[in-house]
């Protein structure tokens, strides 16, 4: 009797906890804000980052940036463009070294900060990552006037739930899947396995909806990753029609998968960019 009152209060504590246990955000002023003292690129490589606020569906204000080789070395308008979803900790500010990355593939880039990260208001949910995704499509599509046959969504750990989901209500160029999971009940089971299935509230059923996402798609996974099981980018990869393409990145843990992979993982996403633009123009 004893043991099992225990695992009851355990796992009545963790559904509590839930949200907490899947979002980590950390709220503005905490980050690297102030573009003037941020790294800068290499030499030739500069770029611009503009500070852009657009609205969810539900009213919630959301914050992201907007960032492009400079004038001098592109026309931003030619240049296809990623959308970028990011993972469950930190905000924005924290990814400000691949931002650079993926600008000088010389494309566009928008990365957002979900509802309750950084300067974006509300509180973080798997409904709510949804709308916020929506909302950073029409941002680029309506706002910035830009095609969607030139976006590609990217998403990476957690983003990659919110980008897939994206991809079954828009037609982007292309979706890239970085070191996702196949759903938060799968992830659950690997972290608690005391918790029956059923009770998880948040599903981000990516498996499923991979089935009906028919653009070109490139996912990403490293066999070292320590977060996600390297099992579940391959199960999405399995579930998804053509076109498909998977990269595995050796030797990288979770959160360093552009650094080990180099310049061989750059050159694997520029050339998907490039070929599914050219494909969907």
């Amino acid at each position: 009797m004893i043991l099992l009152a225990a695992t009851v209060c355990s796992i009545g504590f963790l559904m509590s906890f839930e949200n907490h246990m899947i979002f980590y955000p950390t709220r503005y002023p905490v980050g690297r804000w102030d573009f003037a003292h941020l790294p800068q690129p290499p030499v030739g490589q500069t770029i611009s980052i503009e500070d852009v606020y657009f609205a969810a569906e539900d009213g919630v204000c959301l914050n992201g940036w907007l960032a492009a080789p400079s004038a001098a070395k592109a026309d931003a308008d030619a240049l296809p463009t990623l959308l970028w979803f990011h993972g469950n900790a930190g905000n924005l500010s924290d990814r400000y070294e691949m931002l650079i990355g993926l600008v000088n593939l010389s494309a566009r880039v928008l990365l957002i900060d979900y509802r309750g990260y950084g300067r974006s208001e509300g509180r973080p949910s798997e409904k709510g990552l949804y709308l916020d995704a929506r909302a950073a499509w029409r941002c680029l599509t309506e706002e910035h006037g830009i095609a969607p046959e030139r976006i590609v969504i990217f998403g990476k750990s957690l983003g990659g739930a919110p980008a897939i989901d994206l991809a079954t209500h828009v037609r982007p160029a292309g979706l890239i899947v970085q070191s996702s999971f196949t759903s938060i009940p799968d992830m659950a089971a690997r972290v608690f396995p005391i918790v029956p299935r059923f009770l998880v509230m948040t599903k981000m059923d990516s498996l499923s909806k991979i089935r009906g996402i028919h653009v070109p798609k490139l996912f990403i996974h490293s066999p070292a990753d320590e977060v996600v099981p390297y099992d579940m980018g391959r199960r999405l990869y399995d579930a998804a029609p053509e076109p498909k393409t998977f990269y595995t990145v050796a030797g990288a843990p979770h959160n360093e998968t552009w650094i080990v992979g180099g310049k061989a993982y750059w050159d694997a996403i520029r050339e998907f960019v490039s070929s599914a633009v050219h494909q969907s123009l």
